[in-house]
């Protein structure tokens, strides 16, 4: 059933998506084979020698790899890591105004950092698996970005005889941060699935946390009260309020899809 279920798939699949068949692939140790033309790859065999690793196509959400035969040597890495966020742009300083008694200009609030990406989903089908070393099978989620600074509020402009010294500018509040990207899902099937299962903990190593969250920004500080004679200053410029931080990502799962 499982079987059928895979073969309807990748016919659905190839209509839309232009896929990598090969008789025989190897990646050479410390080599990295880049899937970034497709997102399925169809071998007859599948050897990873030492320290090497494959790069999932991180443009797609799901990757499918079909094998007959699949050895893999010491060290080897099957990276479907979702991206890192971005960090928020940062709030602009507000400015003293020029003339006298005038208030500072508020600063500029910090931006929201870029949530994380969320790790692929591998459909990884194995009909023969020879294990001579470990694998790490990494979709985990990228972490979110941390959100960016308040600006600084402006200072208040000088006061005169006729007027009190200008208000110092509030503080730009701090941006949130980016939330964690979710795990991805590793589905093993093909007729060694059962094995390849077996395996995960031992030689098989996979990491599908979710990613961490991003901090909150800085709130800036207030602006300087501009100061007059005669103690006829402004008032300083509240602080703003720091960011709040984004959520972890929720970690993915490991599916077995038996013959």
């Amino acid at each position: 059933m499982a079987k059928a279920i895979f073969l309807f798939f990748m016919c659905c699949c190839v209509v839309g998506h232009a896929q990598i068949r090969v008789g025989r692939l190897v990646i050479q140790p410390h080599e990295t084979f880049y899937l970034d033309s497709t997102d399925i790859l169809v071998a007859d065999s599948l050897i990873m020698l030492d320290s090497s690793r494959l790069k999932l196509n991180g443009l797609k959400a799901e990757n499918f790899i079909r094998t007959k035969v699949a050895v893999f040597g010491k060290h080897c890495i099957i990276d479907g890591r979702g991206v890192p966020g971005k960090k928020g742009t940062d709030g602009t300083m507000g400015l003293t105004p020029v003339g006298p008694c005038r208030d500072g200009v508020p600063g500029r609030n910090g931006l929201r950092g870029l949530s994380g990406g969320s790790g692929i989903n591998l459909f990884l089908y194995i009909d023969k698996v020879d294990m001579q070393g470990k694998l790490i099978i990494d979709l985990s989620g990228g972490n979110g970005g941390d959100g960016g600074d308040g600006g600084e509020g402006g200072g208040g402009s000088p006061g005169t005889h006729h007027c009190n010294g200008g208000d110092g500018g509030n503080g730009g509040n701090g941006g949130s941060g980016g939330d964690g990207g979710r795990g991805g899902i590793l589905t093993i099937g093909g007729r060694d699935a059962v094995i390849t299962n077996s395996l995960i903990g031992d030689l098989l190593i996979v990491k599908n946390n979710g990613g961490s969250f991003g901090y909150g920004g800085i709130s800036g500080a207030g602006g300087r009260a501009g100061l007059g004679p005669n103690r006829k200053h402004g008032n300083p410029g509240m602080k703003g309020r720091d960011g709040v931080y984004g959520r972890p990502g929720d970690s993915g799962t490991v599916l077995l899809e038996e013959q």
